[in-house]
């Protein structure tokens, strides 16, 4: 099932598990795939920068690759974060993606990109390496890669390239970039959000078709996007706002993923919260706030389940 302009739902960014001494845990990896499935995602999307796919070796790149694919069996669709300094590179890994049953690839832009021709001419030359049958997600994260897209020139690119068939949108502030490039017209793509969900009862009422992000609570993702395309907005927030402090928590930058991967750790997903350093580490404070948040979680949703009945 290759990716299509289509998609939408959940896609959610696989962590990488690693064991206490930094080496990929295969066994959790394959706890966590039946995690997220289990949690109704739509697709799942692995070597992303939250997924530490920077620190990973190439040949530990290819072989999580190909373990997660085999794992997922084609049960839901895989996208494969292929982003790296060389276009060769990036070529070898999507194709490789590919074979083994991906869906499509995910590609944010190299740094130093910092004119739209520039941006466009790069974009273009890694369409062409990669040739036609490969659909692409951009990913646009500026925030991260320093590189800013402006809604005109990602309209222009998906007029240009066809194989172009989703946005990762994750700009903040972002909201009037996504509602112009919903309102720009000519060939629709999916857009599906990131940034921990955080603006994800916005992004979806502003023509979003999803969410692509890691939250240690798949199930609030889903939830809150199948409640948007009922229109049920209000019921949509109050969802949210039972997460909000763990989502707020989650989205620190530089200690995130530690507090993601100790969260996974306690639901049982994983056996081990460590991140491959450099990484962050949590202190006992932090254990100490994770706790006491989920226990206010638990007391939450008891009470948001008694209200909708």
């Amino acid at each position: 099932m290759k990716l299509t302009e289509n998609a939408a739902g959940v896609y959610i960014i696989s962590a990488t598990p690693f064991t206490d001494h930094g080496e990929i845990d295969y066994a959790s990896a394959d706890r966590l795939v039946e995690f997220y499935i289990e949690r109704e995602v739509t697709g799942m999307t692995i070597l992303g920068m939250m997924g530490e796919a920077p620190k990973l070796a190439s040949e530990e790149s290819l072989a999580f690759m190909q373990h997660m694919l085999k794992r997922v069996n084609g049960r839901v669709p895989v996208i494969v974060g292929v982003s790296n300094a060389g276009l060769t590179n990036i070529a070898s890994l999507s194709h490789q993606a590919m074979d083994h049953g991906a869906a499509g690839v995910m590609i944010a832009p190299a740094g130093g990109l910092g004119t739209d021709e520039k941006l466009y001419g790069y974009f273009a030359q890694c369409l062409e390496t990669l040739g036609a049958d490969v659909p692409v997600c951009y990913q646009d994260f500026p925030l991260s890669t320093g590189v800013h897209l402006s809604a005109d020139l990602f309209t222009r690119m998906v007029m240009d390239f066809d194989q172009l068939v989703m946005l990762k949108h994750e700009d903040w502030p972002g909201l009037n970039k996504l509602s112009k490039v919903r309102a720009a017209g000519g060939r629709r793509v999916s857009i599906l959000c990131g940034n921990g969900g955080i603006f994800l009862p916005e992004e979806m009422a502003r023509g979003a078709d999803g969410a692509m992000t890691g939250f240690a609570y798949p199930e609030m993702l889903v939830d809150i996007v199948n409640l948007c395309n009922s229109q049920q907005y209000d019921d949509a927030s109050d969802v949210f706002d039972t997460y909000l402090p763990l989502v707020r928590l989650e989205q620190q930058p530089g200690a995130g993923l530690a507090i993601r991967k100790e969260i996974l750790k306690r639901r049982g997903a994983i056996s081990c919260s460590v991140t491959r350093k450099p990484g962050p580490s949590l202190s006992t404070e932090d254990h100490a706030e994770i706790t006491r948040l989920l226990a206010r979680l638990d007391k939450r949703l008891a009470e948001l389940k008694t209200n909708r009945g």
